[in-house]
């Protein structure tokens, strides 16, 4: 067999990131028949909801995809997760059956007509005279007719025309993220109806399958809402308030995306992307690059749907604005730790469109650097708990729908009853609560090296309460945030 691709070489042929997390969900030996593969192909039925497998082909050789389901994606999520089985090893090498040996046959003639075809036309292009058969234009002395001297020159070639199979994927994919938006909103109107204490909101299935339609229609990003908020059905004495409040921000999203045309456009590009509309990263990089010293403050890995997400929150010196940098590992991948919390780094970054938060870090001047006037630096960007609510709240005043927003405050640790808090003489923040929510909050890092005074850190604002990060000393900072475990990934 040739040899094995990587999951990076994978990710690079996938139509989007979603494609590439809905594969990723689907990439389990168990859920696969007749998987094999040999030097240049490999194949499997995958069983789907439906009552026929779809029988999924990939020539890796020559790369090219089929597969009988019915997404107009290429290469669909079955092809990914087929590819991504075989970059893991988990395909056995073996002899192909006839019907994925007819399918190579045809694909490798099809290849050598089309060759043939090309190299025909090179030659008529490179044998002298007009290829086209028409008199030439010119009298034989370099001069057209009418006496213009031209020499060798060729006249530029016209522009292309628009690619017609490109405007109509494109609008194809519109069409298909307003449908599925209108079947979310129509799931809304259902889940009120029957109300929470509907015993179907308790089975894991119920959300899944919603979210499985939102990947088909291109809104993976909604899709991963929707998972999250399974997870929050019983976790708590007031997931009802949870649930219902997260209900809620789904329809304004379900009732925003349909209506992006008519909002500000700044407005409607956080909407698309928040949506799950994916901007390619060279788009992004080709922007107008944001140039600062940037302040590493806080790093937080979070699991979601079997992809470990590290988020590393920048802030620039001289603006004060905020920036998320995002890296993502499947099973046994590395994430990124070129970001070293407490350090900074002069560099350019590029956001993605709209107020968004997020942004690709790009041209680096330097490495990331760690000396006495980081530290003050930090110290100096540290505000009280009200002027860190109010900063939180800008943020959130702008897109409703963020679920972490950064803050360096300066505050103590404080206790009330059974639950932990930051507190100064201006008010407090709830620490997310340990008893119920999946995250390490550090507290008991942060009583350790505070001793219960007063500190400058980092933390990450979520509806549910704050997630500390990093604590800022004046000789070192102090990175506490939630880590990813790594018996999942190689590297955290």
């Amino acid at each position: 067999m040739s040899a094995a691709w990587s999951v990076e070489q994978v990710a690079s042929v996938a139509p989007s990131a979603s494609a590439m997390s809905a594969a990723q969900s689907l990439a389990t030996p168990t859920r696969w028949s007749q998987l094999g593969a040999d030097r240049t192909g490999v194949w499997g039925s995958f069983q789907g909801s439906g009552a026929e497998p779809y029988d999924t082909m990939v020539d890796h050789a020559r790369l090219g995809f089929a597969c009988s389901c019915p997404s107009r994606q290429t290469p669909c999520k079955h092809a990914l997760a087929l590819l991504l089985l075989w970059v893991r090893g988990q395909i056995a090498d073996t002899v192909a059956p006839s019907h994925i040996e007819a399918w190579m046959q045809r694909r490798g003639a099809a290849l050598s007509r089309a060759a043939a075809a090309a190299d025909n036309e090179a030659g008529e292009l490179s044998g002298g005279g007009n290829a086209t058969g028409k008199p030439d234009a010119t009298d034989g002395s370099g001069a057209t007719l009418d006496g213009a001297v031209i020499g060798d020159e060729q006249p530029a070639p016209p522009a292309p025309p628009p690619d017609p199979d490109r405007n109509t994927a494109r609008d194809d994919r519109v069409a298909r993220m307003h449908a599925g938006l209108a079947e979310l909103d129509r799931w809304l109107d259902d889940r009120i109806r029957t109300g929470l204490a509907d015993p179907s909101l308790a089975r894991y299935a119920t959300w899944d399958q919603l979210a499985a339609r939102l990947v088909d229609a291109q809104a993976g990003s909604l899709a991963n809402r929707v998972r999250r908020l399974a997870g929050l059905v019983g976790a708590s004495p007031d997931w009802h308030d949870d649930v219902l409040a997260e209900l809620g921000m789904l329809h304004l999203l379900a009732q925003a995306g349909r209506r992006i045309g008519a909002l500000p456009d700044s407005l409607a590009d956080a909407v698309a992307t928040t949506v799950g509309w994916q901007v390619r990263q060279a788009d992004v990089i080709a922007g107008v690059p944001d140039t600062d010293e940037w302040l590493i403050a806080g790093r937080s890995d979070v699991r979601e749907d079997r992809i470990e997400v590290r988020r590393h929150w920048l802030r620039g010196v001289n603006s004060g604005r905020w920036a998320l940098a995002l890296s993502f590992a499947a099973y046994q991948q590395s994430l990124d730790t070129s970001l070293p919390v407490g350090s900074s780094l002069r560099a350019d970054l590029h956001r993605y469109p709209g107020p968004a938060l997020r942004a690709l870090v790009g041209t680096r001047y330097h490495d990331p650097v760690d000396h006495p006037s980081v530290a003050a630096q930090f110290a100096a960007s540290a505000c009280s708990i009200a002027d860190g609510c109010a900063e939180v709240g800008v943020m959130v005043a702008a897109e409703p729908w963020l679920d972490r927003v950064p803050v360096t405050v300066h505050a103590r640790l404080a206790r009330a009853g059974q639950a932990w808090a930051l507190a100064d003489s201006t008010g407090s923040m709830p620490i997310l609560d340990l008893g119920t929510r999946a995250f390490d909050a550090g507290v008991a890092m942060l009583l350790a090296v505070s001793g219960g005074k007063p500190v400058d850190l980092t933390v990450e604002w979520t509806p549910h309460g704050v997630v500390p990060l990093s604590i800022h000393l004046p000789d070192r900072t102090v990175d506490i945030g939630p880590r990813a475990n790594t018996s999942f990934v190689s590297a955290a």
